[in-house]
C-alpha cells in the first residue's frame, strides 16, 4: 500500500539536546530583545537567520547561539540573528517537551499585514509585532525548524520558482518541499516579498530532523554557515570547516497540492505515519476525521509532515507529488 524507508514512529522520543541558555543575548543591539544585527558598512543584502519560531524546536537556538559565540560578522550588507518566540522557548520543560511549541497561538501562522496590524492580542502576536519591522527589511531569510518524528530533513521552499531555485543553490538537504503553507495562517517564510514573484527577496525554511535529536542541531549549524557563505556574507574559507554535509548529488522536489485541515475533535490516522511515505493508489484511506474517511487524492501520493497535533483547524498532513 505504501513505500518508505522510514520506519520509526515512537512518539516518546528521548530529549538528547539541552536548550541553550540565551539570557546573555536578551538585550540585543536593535532595540528588540534577543535580536542582534551586524552591519558591515558595505553594500550588500540584509540576511537573517531566525530560530525558535516554535519554542520546542531547540536546534535553531543552538545554531544561532553558535554563530553569536563565534562572533560571525558580515563582509557585506547586514546580518541579523534572532531568537523569535522567546516566551515559548523559555517555557521548555524536559518533562513535557512538546508543550512549549507556543504560549497562546502558533507564531508561524501570523505573518500577514492584516493580522499583524489587527486588534487581536496574544503572546505570539505581541512578539511578532516587535520583530516584524526588522523582518520587513530582510532580503534573504533562513528560518530554522525541526519536526515531530524521525524522518528525513527537508527544505520548505514555498510555491514559486524563485524558492525552488534558492533551494537548489543551497544544496542541502536532499528533500525539498514546494507548497503554499497552511489554511490556519501565513508562515514567516511566506511573508510579503518572500512569496511575491516580482520581489527579489527570498526565504527558506529548513526542517532539520526530529526536535530533540543531536543530528538536528548539527544540521542546523551546518545550514547556517552554508547559507551565509552562499550569499557571500562570510567567506568560504571561514565557513568551510563547518561544512560536514556535502550538497546532495540530486535533490528531490515534492510539489504539495494542498493540506488537509482537521474539522473535528476526533481525527486519527490509520497508521503511524512519520512523513515522506508514498501511497501508491489514489483513494487509499489514511485516516478518519470523525466518521469521514481521509483518502489520498492521487496515485503515488507523498505524505508531508503528518501531524500529531490533531485539533480542529490544524493541518493534519499535506499531500504531494515528486516532480
Amino acid at each position: 500500500m505504501c513505500s518508505s524507508d522510514l520506519t520509526q514512529d515512537d512518539l516518546s522520543y528521548p530529549v538528547s539536546l539541552k536548550p541553550p541558555d540565551i539570557s546573555a543575548y536578551r538585550t540585543g543591539n536593535t532595540g528588540v530583545e534577543y535580536v542582534h544585527q551586524f552591519d558591515s558598512g558595505k553594500p550588500g543584502p540584509h540576511v537573517m537567520i531566525s530560530a525558535v519560531v516554535h519554542g520546542n524546536e531547540l536546534c535553531g537556538a543552538i545554531a544561532v547561539e553558535h554563530l553569536l559565540k563565534n562572533e560571525v560578522r558580515p563582509l557585506k550588507g547586514k546580518l541579523t540573528l534572532a531568537f523569535m518566540n522567546v516566551a515559548a522557548f523559555l517555557s521548555f520543560d524536559l518533562e513535557n517537551p512538546t508543550f512549549s511549541r507556543f504560549i497562546d497561538e502558533d507564531f508561524n501562522r501570523l505573518w500577514t499585514k492584516d493580522v499583524l496590524g489587527g486588534n487581536r492580542d496574544s503572546v505570539e502576536l505581541r512578539r511578532a509585532r516587535e520583530v516584524h519591522p526588522i523582518v520587513d527589511t530582510v532580503d534573504f531569510l533562513l528560518d530554522i525548524h525541526s519536526m515531530q518524528t524521525t524522518t528525513l530533513p527537508l527544505i520548505v521552499a514555498g510555491p514559486l520558482a524563485k524558492g525552488r531555485e534558492f533551494a537548489r543553490q543551497f544544496g542541502i538537504p536532499k528533500m525539498v518541499v514546494t507548497d503554499s503553507g497552511h489554511k490556519a495562517g501565513r508562515r514567516m517564510r511566506d511573508y510579503e516579498g518572500f512569496s511575491a514573484s516580482e520581489s527579489s527577496k527570498n526565504a527558506l525554511l529548513i526542517e532539520c530532523g526530529q526536535h530533540w535529536e543531536v543530528s538536528s542541531s548539527e544540521l542546523a549549524i551546518i545550514a547556517a554557515w552554508r547559507f551565509l557563505s552562499m550569499l557571500g556574507v562570510i567567506s568560504e574559507e571561514t565557513a568551510a570547516p563547518h561544512f560536514r554535509v556535502k550538497p546532495a548529488d540530486q535533490q528531490k522536489f515534492v510539489e504539495v497540492s494542498g493540506p488537509y485541515t482537521i474539522l473535528t475533535n476526533s481525527f486519527r490516522f490509520v497508521e503511524k505515519y512519520v512523513g515522506l511515505e508514498v501511497i501508491q493508489s489514489a483513494g487509499t484511506i489514511i485516516g478518519y476525521d470523525g466518521e469521514e474517511a481521509l483518502k489520498t487524492p492521487y496515485d503515488n501520493c507523498v505524505l508531508i509532515m503528518p501531524s500529531r497535533r490533531q485539533l480542529p483547524g490544524d493541518t493534519a498532513v499535506r499531500f504531494g507529488k515528486f516532480l
